[in-house]
């Protein structure tokens, strides 16, 4: 049985929505996507470095990727052994990283993480052993999307409540237009995904967008940085959580007002690029920096 898509992806992250011309029908033009224009003032704080080593950009990787852990571990993303983050392998693209199974989220450092290759041989980084269910996920997912340098699963609490429904999110507000048809439900569940089989499906249901709902399992977004991949992942389940409030106010007899889908395409081109995405994650980022920096095992000065 192949897998069930409730709503496809009809738009590649950075092109202009179909559905819209040169302005909305409220006038409000569509310029060239860019961080640039969610900052006013002075040039945006954020910016996503560019390395002329592949070497350095790896250790940038992994300490970005073991901060996105700590920040699951703050938001309480944690059930168990489930849940992993992977990272393309910026010197060997064919290659990946992946969290030890075992590790609390909130002990991860940089210099934990896990290098294998597409079956599954450890050929770097920590000896330890990996997530079998995240092996199969993730090496499908980056098989599958040479632009995805990144992928986010986990097992958080709104989210696998929110995918019993099997629905994709409704735009209820703002911050859910960034998911605005770059989300897709895969409702084929086949039990814990050990198989490789069920990887594939669930990649092949991802498909272009930023990630999907794994009906009755949980969450997963992808990403151009592991930073972009982490935000939506927070995103996504905070949406979850208003969307199961929301639905809850009105079986009591409210009424939900939707945005439209102009509002909400003009508003997923504005707000859901590569850099815009990667800046949303920092200020996440440096509060972990200033609780505790030790996952920072290749710049942190050693003592």
């Amino acid at each position: 049985m192949s897998p069930a898509i409730s709503q496809t992806v009809t738009q590649t992250p950075d092109s202009v929505p179909e559905t819209l011309k040169a302005t909305t029908s409220r006038g409000y033009a569509l310029t060239e996507r860019g961080v640039h224009n969610i900052s006013k003032g002075a040039p945006p704080p954020h910016l996503v470095p560019e390395f002329d080593d592949p070497y350095k950009k790896r250790e940038w990787v992994l300490e970005h990727m073991a901060g996105a852990f700590r920040i699951f571990a703050r938001k309480g993303f944690t059930e168990g052994t489930a849940g992993h983050i992977s990272v393309r392998d910026p010197v060997d693209p064919n290659t990946f990283w992946i969290n030890p199974l075992g590790y609390h989220f909130g002990l991860l450092k940089a210099e934990d993480m896990v290098h294998i290759d597409e079956n599954c041989n450890i050929i770097g980084g920590n000896f330890a052993a990996v997530n079998a269910a995240g092996f199969a996920i993730h090496s499908a997912l980056h098989k599958a999307r040479p632009d995805v340098n990144a992928a986010c699963h986990m097992h958080s609490v709104y989210g696998k409540a929110y995918s019993a429904f099997g629905k994709p999110l409704e735009m209820l507000n703002q911050d859910v237009c960034t998911l605005y048809k770059s989300h897709a439900v895969y409702s084929n569940f086949g039990g814990v995904a050990i198989e490789a089989k069920e990887g594939q499906e669930i990649a092949e249901a991802v498909g272009d967008g930023h990630g999907a709902i794994l009906q009755n399992h949980g969450l997963i977004t992808v990403g151009y940085t592991v930073d972009e991949a982490a935000y939506l992942f927070c995103l996504m389940e905070r949406s979850c959580e208003c969307q199961l409030l929301a639905d809850a106010a009105e079986n009591q007899g409210r009424t939900k007002q939707l945005i439209g889908d102009e509002e909400a395409a003009y508003t997923y081109h504005m707000n859901s690029d590569r850099e815009t995405l990667y800046m949303e994650m920092q200020p996440d980022l440096q509060f972990e920096i200033a609780q505790n920096d030790d996952f920072l095992s290749f710049s942190k000065p050693k003592k």
